[in-house]
C-alpha cells in the first residue's frame, strides 16, 4: 500500500489530477504507472480544450538569463486571472517555457509548443500547458518569446 501511495503523490505531482482520480484511473489501468500517467495526460488535455474558448487576459512577463550570462529569454504567458499568474504552478511553467526558448531559435509559438522538453523528452511543451491547465482550472497560452544570445 504505501508503495501505491508514492505511485499516487507522483503522479499528482506530474499531471495535476485528484487523488481520487489517480486511484480510479490506477485501478482501471491494472496499477500501471506508465499506461496512467498517459491517461492522465490525455484528460488533461481534454480539460484543456475545454477551456480553449475563453479568454486569457492576464498573465506575466517573465525573464530568464541562463547562467553563462550569454543566452537569455522573455516570454509572455496568459491566464485568465491575476490570481493564477501570481501561484507557483504558473510560474514554474513560466520559468520552464523561458528556459525552453533559450534552448534554440524557434520560428513561433507552434513550433515551441510541438518541441520536446529539454527536462523529459517524453513531453512537449504543449503537454506541460495541457498539465498547467488542470491542475490551475484556467486557460494558458504562450502569446509571445523572444530569444537573446551574444554575438547575434
Amino acid at each position: 500500500m504505501s508503495n501505491n501511495i508514492e505511485i499516487i503523490k507522483k503522479l499528482r505531482d506530474e499531471t495535476g489530477a485528484g487523488i481520487l482520480e489517480i486511484k480510479n484511473m490506477l485501478e482501471e489501468q491494472g496499477d500501471d504507472y506508465d499506461k496512467t500517467r498517459e491517461a492522465l495526460l490525455k484528460k488533461a488535455a481534454a480539460k484543456a480544450a475545454k477551456k480553449s474558448d475563453r479568454v486569457a487576459e492576464d498573465g506575466l512577463v517573465y525573464s530568464y538569463i541562463h547562467n553563462s550570462g550569454k543566452v537569455g529569454s522573455l516570454v509572455l504567458l496568459s491566464c485568465e486571472t491575476d490570481f493564477v499568474a501570481k501561484t507557483d504552478d504558473f510560474q514554474k511553467l513560466c520559468k520552464d517555457v523561458a528556459m525552453q526558448v533559450c534552448t534554440e531559435d524557434y520560428e513561433g509559438v507552434e513550433k515551441l509548443l510541438e518541441s520536446e522538453y529539454i527536462r523529459d523528452p517524453s513531453k512537449k511543451i504543449s503537454d506541460l500547458l495541457n498539465e498547467a491547465v488542470a491542475k490551475v482550472g484556467e486557460k494558458i497560452e504562450i502569446r509571445k518569446f523572444t530569444k537573446f544570445s551574444v554575438g547575434e
